[in-house]
This record gives structure tokens, sequence and C-alpha cells, in this order.
């Protein structure tokens, strides 16, 4: 989600350190004001058998087995940059979260979990447009923490809830040990085009934060296991901003922190 590079073996000045965090946070709210983000999120619907046309959608949507369906209806549509005006079927079980067929001035982000989510993104959404910033905590040097990455054998398949319907399966390569006012913690932790990364809950979800958790990148391990966990760096789930993604992951019990993490951000205005 975020870039949370930061290296375990250096200690910069209280300013560097602000103006640092000052400007990865810049970057991540350019990130969520994308035209096409988690802000443009205006609908969803879930897919069934039955054709069927949708609010503010051209075409006709539904699924036969594990592939998506869509005429177009006359309307103008692209897959892969490719228009299509007939109806086409999308084997897409097993693509990446989130592919993208685009209407027009919309983009429509599609999702398999047994059923296919569809979720319509336009860049002009009351959303995105009143986007006024996130709230957060200041950052402090106190809340990067020295941890110890433990990989597993073989990566290990985790099924974790969502927050609305159906689970996911993710794939975890292992777990990071860490300190925290004297006892030790541990989390599980995901892999992600290339990085580490982890959903958990603390004594602050629900009450500052998100109650559902929140996300946290985490960097390459060194040769011997050591990470930063920078809490500082510490994002929501799309489904704080928008009832739109019903299917933001759940911490697995493992990752309820029993003390407050007063870092990151915090629950959306």
């Amino acid at each position: 989600m975020s870039d949370a590079h930061v290296p375990t073996d250096y200690a910069p000045s209280p300013q560097e350190f602000t103006r640092g965090w000052q400007e990865w946070r810049a970057g991540w709210e350019r990130w969520l004001t994308q035209p096409f983000g988690w802000l443009a999120a205006t609908s969803h619907e879930w897919l069934d058998e039955t054709p069927r046309s949708y609010p503010g959608l051209p075409g006709l949507w539904w699924q036969a087995g594990e592939a998506l369906h869509i005429d177009p209806q006359g309307g103008a549509m692209a897959f892969g940059g490719e228009a299509f005006t007939t109806e086409r079927r999308f084997p897409l079980a097993d693509a990446p979260d989130d592919v993208r067929v685009t209407l027009g001035e919309l983009e429509v982000g599609i999702t398999y979990r047994g059923a296919y989510l569809i979720v319509a993104y336009d860049p002009n959404s009351p959303a995105r447009l009143g986007f006024d910033g996130v709230p957060a905590y200041e950052p402090s040097p106190r809340w990067v923490l020295p941890g110890r990455f433990e990989p597993f054998h073989a990566p290990k398949s985790i099924t974790l809830d969502s927050v609305g319907w159906g689970t996911h399966s993710h794939d975890t390569p292992g777990v990071v040990h860490f300190e925290y006012a004297g006892t030790e913690h541990t989390l599980q932790v995901l892999s992600s085009h290339g990085m580490l990364n982890t959903v958990f809950a603390d004594a602050t979800s629900g009450v500052t934060t998100y109650g559902a958790g929140r996300a946290l990148d985490i960097p390459s391990p060194n040769a011997n296991g050591d990470v930063a966990l920078d809490f500082n760096r510490t994002v929501n789930l799309p489904c704080a901003f928008t009832e739109h993604f019903p299917i933001c992951p759940v911490p697995p019990p493992a990752n309820r922190l029993p003390f407050a993490i007063e870092a990151g951000e915090k629950a959306p205005h």
C-alpha cells in the first residue's frame, strides 16, 4: 500500500525524521486521491447468473460459473486497452483483485470471491473531490520498533475473514517478532508485490482509529532478518473510506494487539 522503506541501521535527526514522514504522507495522500482510486468508488454490486443492468453503468453484467460476462448494449467499453462492443466472456477467477474495465469516463473494478464483485469508479465522486486529508497521530521515533522476521520453511496459506462478505486466501511467508513495553508480540505477515505487509488491530481500534483494523507495509528484512516496524506509517484499509469495499481483510486473531498504537492514521472524518 505505502512505501515504508525504513532502514534498520539509520537514526535520523528529529527534523529529518519529521520531514521524511511528511514527504511520505504527502505521497500517500496523492495516491489516495488519484482519479480512479479508493475515493472515486461510487457503487458496488455482487453479480449472479442473471444478466442485469445497474444504476450508472451501461450494459448487462452477469457471471456463468467462474467467468464474468459483459454485454455492452451499445456502450463504449474497453478491457486491457482493447475496445469491445459485443458480449465478452472474462475468466477472471484467478486474476488479481480489481481488474479494470473502462466505460467512457468511468472504470469498473472486478474482483472474484466465489461471486464477482464490481466496483464503479468515478473521478468526480464527492468523496474524492471533497477530500481534505486523513487525520493522523503526530509522528514519533518511539513508534519505530525493531523487529525480527522469522520465515517459514515454505509459505503457508492463511484465510482471513472480510468486513462484509466472503473470505481472503493469502500467502504468509512468516511472522515478525517485536517487543513493546518489555513484552514480545508476534504479527503474521502477508506478501504482496514483493513486499511484506500486515493487517492488525490494537486498543485504539474503534476508538480513535478505524474499528476493523489498519495496515502496515514492512521493509524487506536484512540478512539477519532484522526489520523496522514504523507504525507512524500505518494506514487505513479502503473500507474505512467507503462502503463500496466490502472485502477488506479482517486481522487474524494473532494480529490483535493488546496495547494502543497511537501512531499512523486515525479514522477518516
